[in-house]
């Protein structure tokens, strides 16, 4: 379901968006298609960030098992 909304947006950020306008794409398919992106994006950077945390966390005892693991190897 759509619903209708008005925002106001700066002179810049509509030529802006102007320029990002696909083909045949209605301004408002534009504008829902950046929104779209720029939440995916965000929401990728955040997950990221966490993931990048919690092997932060863990680093040091994941380090410590890849040196055994690699202590392990024969000379070739």
């Amino acid at each position: 379901m759509k619903v209708k909304t008005s925002v106001t947006l700066s002179d810049d950020v509509l030529k802006a968006v102007r320029r990002v306008t696909r083909k045949g794409e209605s301004r408002s398919e534009t504008m829902e298609r950046l929104l779209r992106e720029g939440l995916i994006a965000r929401a990728r950077r955040t997950a990221d960030a966490q993931d990048l945390a919690l092997i932060n966390q863990h680093a040091d005892a994941l380090n410590a098992e890849a040196g055994d693991v690699l202590g392990y190897q024969a000379d070739l």
